[in-house]
């Protein structure tokens, strides 16, 4: 007696998800229960600017192996091309416009003291420590200023990094309204080429 079975690619598609579903539950139940959640904002960085997007020139290893272990997007849409819109969005879960901080761009030291992200408003770290997780943002908070706004009054356990905009990754000093500047004298005698800013 012949056993053939004829296999359609939904059937082999069904099958490698129901699959990946158990592995993938195991893992969970084996770390605790929780995933980690890792998300990388990065300000001007296009599709394929990291190799396992296609980028060719230099390779992203780290961010590479983040995408193999972990979760790799290929459609997305850019709900701003600006930072602190696009930060107010996905902190808060909400369509930027909706508060006055994602109306705000770029926030600088002449915008309004009194305009950043509300901290009596919901928000995805806030959120994430009433599950249990612990919350960190390493980078650009670039909602409002101190001593009104702050990451650490946003649902963030831990921040390090600049609160404002326009500070170079080489040399930065917080100035008393936690604006990044930049010392272009001393930074000119130390690099040769021009930094980036963002």
């Amino acid at each position: 007696m012949s056993l053939h079975t004829h296999l359609s690619r939904r059937n082999l598609l069904a099958g490698a998800a129901g699959t990946l579903a158990f592995a993938t539950a195991d893992r969970i139940a084996a770390q605790g229960g929780k995933p980690n959640i890792v998300f990388i904002l990065a300000d001007d960085l296009g599709f394929a600017d990291v190799s396992c997007y296609g980028q060719r020139d230099y390779t992203t290893p780290n961010i590479d192996r983040l995408a193999l272990e972990g979760m790799r997007f290929i459609q997305a849409y850019s709900n701003s091309p600006d930072c602190s819109a696009t930060r107010t969005a996905l902190i808060s879960g909400r369509y930027q416009y909706r508060l006055p901080v994602g109306l705000e761009e770029p926030i600088v030291p002449t915008t309004p003291k009194n305009i950043g992200l509300p901290p009596s408003h919901p928000t995805l770290p806030s959120v994430l420590k009433k599950a249990g997780y612990s919350t960190t943002l390493v980078g650009k908070w670039h909602l409002g200023f101190l001593p009104d706004f702050s990451p650490l009054k946003s649902g963030y356990d831990h921040f390090f990094g600049i609160y404002g905009c326009c500070a170079d990754y080489l040399i930065t000093v917080l100035t008393p309204h936690a604006v990044a500047t930049t010392h272009t004298s001393s930074m000119r005698k130390r690099c040769r080429s021009s930094g980036t800013a963002t």
